[in-house]
């Protein structure tokens, strides 16, 4: 079987199992949209664990079909190019990893298949060793909103890792002015985890950012704090910008 033949099955697969309910059911999650067929989990599991089991399934056949699958911008196709190529995390290499970074350019473009991404994909090229943050030095200023937000949700796994955070902070502050809401959410989101583990730097960074960085990072930041420590990090009023 080669890439055309294992897209056509798939997208047929698809459309026989197509279920507007399970769109409806989904939708409201996506306010940059949801063009979806509506497949369930089992369905989609179930597909994805016949395909992992077919012979000849190899490294080459899941990038060449990921490629093809992430241009439409169905749901289900661009999730079943980011699993797939998952299930073959013991044959990645740089290139691998150079080949799934394009999938920016068209396949994710929400904040779900992002962070499929990142936690699945980018973990793996983290936790081997293929990549490390030099390789995400240019997504901090990339054009694309997905590709921005993935650098703090990829670096999450960072967390498990490393023992001193301060290089982490520094590798995300080009972004802490970042105007896009899900890029924030991204960040906040890091830096709640990065807490959890590390309070001290992790407030110390926070402190330094609170009176600049859009409330919307601070407050997915500090969203497990006492109310009482919450207060610290709030913005502070001064003279000239009370009414």
């Amino acid at each position: 079987m080669n890439e055309t033949q294992l897209y056509e099955d798939i997208i047929k697969y698809c459309l026989t199992h197509a279920d507007p309910d399970v769109v409806l059911k989904y939708k409201r999650y996506f306010k940059e949209g949801y063009d979806a067929y509506g497949l369930s989990d089992k369905l989609f599991k179930d597909k994805v664990d016949a395909v992992l089991a077919r012979p000849g399934f190899n490294l080459k056949l899941a990038l060449d079909t990921g490629a093809m699958l992430v241009q439409s911008g169905k749901y289900e196709e661009t999730s079943f190019a980011i699993v797939l190529l998952t299930g073959l995390a013991d044959q990645f290499d740089k290139k691998t990893f150079k080949a799934a970074e394009k999938w920016f350019r068209s396949g994710i473009v929400n904040w779900a298949h992002c962070d499929i991404f990142c936690g699945r994909l980018m973990t793996e090229f983290f936790n081997r060793g293929i990549i490390t943050l030099d390789d995400i030095f240019d997504w901090r200023a990339s054009g694309r909103t997905y590709q921005r937000r993935a650098v703090p949700v990829s670096m999450l796994c960072l967390l498990k890792i490393e023992k001193n955070f301060k290089p982490l902070f520094q590798f995300i502050e080009p972004l802490m002015l970042d105007p896009e809401e899900k890029v924030q959410q991204g960040l906040g989101w890091f830096l709640r985890e990065a807490w959890k583990l590390q309070p001290k730097p992790t407030e110390t960074f926070l402190l330094k950012w609170k009176d600049r960085a859009p409330r919307t990072i601070i407050q997915y930041a500090t969203e497990k704090m006492s109310p009482e420590d919450k207060q610290r990090f709030k913005r502070t009023v001064t003279r000239a910008s009370r009414p």
